[in-house]
């Protein structure tokens, strides 16, 4: 793969950004006047393109090029953006051309985490599609001398009413050229109503190269004259070399360099390593079997999971270091419940395991201190950023080239990968494609941290929930912040006082104890919520069974009959609940349940969560062997993530690929730690879901709402896990409050 920006790309960025005007206030809305542009310079050329903005390029043949400035980790956003400007500029899908966008200032924010990029994005590319299509109005009304009023958009081109006279967009390039961009007052957005794109199924745009085998993909990129590196880091999480047989490794075919990065104490940063560089992947990684390395292994070397457990089992019943919150008297709460209950429930480290491994491609240039990278990210600003504070290069230095990636679920997120490439890259001073390998990819990982939940809940005579008490024992970092040093807990590792069922209770307490750990962890696809709604729920159905309540019944009684609670805790997000009610009430009516009669060894469970701006709401149906061997045969998903789905090939795919990552992690993943060291090093121990054992049937539901449009790669993930533990204590009595789920015996008689 050529990665480099053609001639043509550069003229497309350049043109596009002189003379920008902004509408609004948001970056994203940059737009650009071409006849301004031209002004500045020899002349307008007689083949220029129609610019209107630094999103959108309409060429004399009638093509429209649209940059995609999100990056796209599989999620699908290089299409469904893009899809939002052709909705509103009326130009047929066959006619778009879709480029990815490199790190730009004048694209706005250009991360892709929290299920982020359609909400922040949704509206402005309303704005810039139906601005373009304004302009193009305006361009055909000058033409024919008639009021823009007679004139409409549709395919392409022009209508003017009246006369049944059509002029292509192509055609009405020369003129749109001369026009200035309207004021947005004067734009008016389609109605919903006669949308003809949105809400279609739309193929992903690079479907063809993926299937196809095409270079896409980060590992993919080469450049002339490139090397290839690996990068050695301690075994044990937080060590550092001290010497190794460099000279040894140097002497080896292909081997080009080999040198210590002496790094810094950043966990998730630049963390100290050896790297070698060779005339190919292979090279170097055959060379690196043979590095005989020396490490400091620094005081993770003693951290094991038993021993995290141990110091977790004695926290249970101690008072948490941290009060997250307090309403009522629990203690009276207890005394006085018909029912108390009391659980543990322990979930531990994983890794993201992303089908492609952490790659970054960099090339230094001495001569004028600038620094290119290409580089399969989720958080290109970050990168660029971390690049700067590391290494002391100036941002304005830095080209940072956004690739595909081959998933991320959050890993991506972080820079790590791309600050190891830009030290090599400074030391050869060539071209350099950094590849870790699966091992690397499984065992240096910015992990999901584990936790252990110790849970007392208490019913009334009428099996209404009337104490929870949750002590949440999680894993921090040692940072400096300030000029001080405190224990900061890992992304997804911190309890909110605003969790359901806390901010519904009269009596509830929520405290938190961190154990200090030198392991480095990271966001994991739906932060938090990935984990705390299988503990939640499931607590929620030992508590609704004890008090003999049905399931649904129990949940919609807590939820209460207010439309919203306001947020007051950390998270600070108010919770729309009659929006819950009726994702409940639809997932429980699609499913129908309650209304079939179970064999002994099959079941049914529910459960529901808000996350990243979406309410989502599952039934699971499982089969269990008296063996132990289950099933998911059927899933039911109602989602209420706003007023309109972009692209519903996307979102269809997104709900059943978030079902199917949430049964996995339920099933399956675990990372062992023992002496500082992750245990577990490829797939052949690190087990992800198989095919065979994917959900029979996946139904999906999308609630039309009049609320503002929301992401979907994280939302339907976290309730998967409950409701299927749920349903195999409905299949066999037995409750899972340990994952993975393959650590349960599930055999019944």
């Amino acid at each position: 793969m050529s990665v480099p920006l053609s001639p043509a790309r550069r003229r497309f960025l350049g043109t596009s950004t002189a003379g920008a005007l902004f509408i609004g206030l948001a970056p994203a809305a940059v737009f650009a006047n071409a006849a301004t542009a031209a002004a500045t310079s020899a002349g307008t050329p007689a083949n220029a393109p129609f610019t209107p903005s630094v999103f959108i390029r309409i060429g004399r043949d009638g093509i429209v090029t649209l940059i995609s400035k999100q990056p796209e980790i599989g999620q699908g956003i290089k299409t469904s953006l893009p899809m939002i400007i052709a909705e509103e500029l009326e130009i047929d899908w066959r006619d778009v051309r879709i480029v990815q966008g490199d790190l730009n200032p004048a694209y706005g924010s250009q991360g892709a985490g929290g299920s982020t990029s359609t909400p922040n994005n949704y509206n402005e590319f309303h704005r810039l599609g139906a601005t373009a299509r304004t302009m193009l109005v305006q361009a055909a009304a000058q033409i024919w001398k008639v009021p823009a009023s007679e004139c409409s958009a549709a395919h392409g081109a022009i209508h003017h009413g009246p006369t049944k006279r059509k002029l292509g967009y192509g055609a009405l390039v020369p003129a749109a050229l001369s026009l200035p961009v309207p004021d947005a007052a004067t734009v008016t957005l389609k109605d919903p109503a006669t949308f003809t794109l949105l809400g279609t199924r739309i193929g992903g745009v690079d479907n063809a190269a993926i299937v196809s085998g095409k270079p896409l993909f980060g590992i993919d990129v080469q450049l002339p004259g490139m090397l290839y590196a690996v990068y050695v880091k301690c075994p044990v999480l937080g060590g550092k070399p001290v010497s190794a047989n460099l000279d040894a490794i140097k002497a080896l075919p292909g081997v080009k360099d080999a040198f210590i990065v002496e790094g810094n104490a950043n966990l998730n940063g630049l963390r100290p390593g050896v790297a070698i560089v060779a005339t190919s992947t292979w090279a170097a990684f055959k060379a690196r079997r043979q590095l005989e390395v020396k490490w400091d292994e620094g005081p993770g070397a003693n951290h094991s999971w038993s021993d995290f457990a141990a110091q977790a089992k004695a926290a249970a019943g101690k008072p948490g270091t941290t009060v997250l919150r307090k309403d009522g008297d629990v203690a009276a709460a207890f005394a006085g419940a018909a029912k108390t209950v009391e659980a543990s429930y322990t979930y531990p480290f994983i890794s993201h395991a992303s089908m492609e491994p952490q790659n970054c491609t960099a090339w230094f240039k001495p001569a004028d201190g600038t620094l290119e990278l290409w580089a399969p990210t989720q958080n290109p600003g970050s990168g660029q950023a971390l690049v700067t504070t590391t290494f002391g290069i100036p941002k304005e230095k830095i080209t940072l080239h956004i690739i595909r990636s081959g998933g991320g679920f959050g890993r991506r997120l972080s820079s790590d990968f791309i600050v190891e490439a830009t030290a090599i890259a400074q030391k050869v001073g060539t071209p350099v494609k950094l590849t870790w390998t699966r091992e690397d990819d499984l065992q240096h990982d910015h992990f999901r941290p584990g936790g252990f939940h110790h849970l007392r809940g208490g019913v009334d005579a009428n099996g209404k929930l009337v104490g929870w008490h949750n002590h949440f024992v999680t894993f921090a970092n040692r940072i400096e912040r300030e000029g001080k040093s405190i224990l900061q807990p890992g992304s997804g590792g911190s309890l909110s006082g605003d969790e359901f069922p806390g901010r519904w209770l009269a009596n509830c307490l929520l405290e938190q104890t961190a154990l200090e750990c030198r392991i480095p962890m990271g966001p994991w696809r739906a932060p938090g919520s990935n984990v705390f709604s299988w503990v939640f729920h499931s607590f929620i159905d030992e508590l609704a069974h004890a008090g003999g309540r049905d399931p649904v019944a129990f949940r919609l009684e807590l939820l209460g009959d207010k439309d919203i609670v306001p947020g007051t805790g950390e998270r600070g997000q108010s919770y729309n609940v009659a929006r819950m009610r009726n994702v409940l009430r639809e997932v429980a009516e699609k499913s129908g349940w309650g209304k079939r009669k179970f064999a002994r060894g099959q079941g049914a469970g529910v459960a529901f969560h808000f996350s990243h701006r979406g309410y989502v709401a599952e039934v699971a149906e499982v089969t269990v062997s008296k063996t132990g061997e289950l099933k998911v045969d059927r899933v039911v998903v109602v989602t209420d993530i706003g007023a309109q789905i972009v692209n519903l090939s996307g979102a269809e795919n997104q709900v059943q690929g978030s079902v199917i990552d949430g049964l996995s992690t339920l099933m399956y993943p675990e990372l062992d730690i023992d002496k500082g060291r992750i245990v577990q090093s490829n797939f052949h121990d690190y087990k992800l879901l198989r095919m065979p054992d994917t959900p029979t049937k996946i139904e999906m539901h999308f609630l039309k709402t009049d609320y503002p449009v929301t992401g979907l790669g994280e939302p339907v993930l976290p309730p998967l896990a409950p409701a299927v533990c749920n349903a195999i204590f409905a299949a066999t009595g037995k409750r899972v409050r340990e994952l993975p789920l393959s650590k349960t015996d599930l055999s019944w008689s």
